[in-house]
């Protein structure tokens, strides 16, 4: 895969010891749901290294001084459902004030295109740094299409952060969206003929909710 400047692939020791058991198929749900959250967790430290602080007065024991926040009503989480839902807490942990909004897509199995079937964003999305989150950036055509209808809705600061990533479906992100910063824990081999990603670690949807 090239190199894009808006890629950054997550080379964490802690993020490879988690995504390990993750790819488990002996892991259950309830841990699977909870390592999902705790990779999202370590991700948005990183990926909020750049949000806009603002400056507040603050008075400690000793004397009033300016320091400063991030604005409790800037950051938006949108997950792409449903297995996007399994990352919303993981980024609650770092900023529980964020608003969530919800974008619903289900891809076609014949086609592998996806298809959007619901879109509810807080209000004042547009002046938000939005974090679009989907455990699994396989082929890129969720990820597109969503980032395709925040932009619509006036969205100009979006981060895409996904656990499990395959070459193909980064770069096509990557290129199609030049101006998101695209956030990936791992990058694995490729896409499989079905387009799933190998190695994988299966449907991140049915390992979050118990469905298969």
């Amino acid at each position: 895969m090239k190199d894009f400047s808006n890629v950054f692939v997550f080379n964490h020791p802690l993020i490879k010891h988690k995504i390990a058991i993750l790819r488990d198929k002996r892991t259950g749900m309830k841990e699977f749901r909870e390592l999902i959250e705790e990779i999202t967790t370590i991700m948005t430290y990183e990926s909020m290294r750049d949000v806009e602080l603002t400056p507040v007065q603050v008075e400690t024991p000793l004397e009033v001084t300016t320091q400063y926040k991030v604005s409790d009503d800037s950051i938006a989480i949108v997950p792409i459902l449903r297995a996007g839902l399994g990352m919303v807490n993981g980024v609650h942990r770092v900023f529980p004030t964020a608003k969530v909004g919800h974008i619903g897509m289900y891809r076609n199995e014949e086609t592998l295109q996806p298809q959007e079937y619901y879109c509810k964003l807080p209000e004042g999305i547009e002046n938000k740094t939005v974090f679009l989150v989907d455990p699994m950036l396989a082929t890129g055509g969720s990820a597109c299409d969503a980032l395709d209808a925040l932009k619509k809705r006036g969205c100009k600061k979006i981060k895409f952060m996904a656990i499990i990533g395959a070459p193909e479906g980064v770069e096509r992100v990557a290129k199609a969206h030049p101006g998101v910063s695209v956030y990936v824990s791992t990058l694995d081999r490729a896409l499989n003929e079905n387009g799933y990603i190998v190695p994988g670690l299966g449907d991140a949807g049915d390992r979050l909710f118990g469905t298969k």
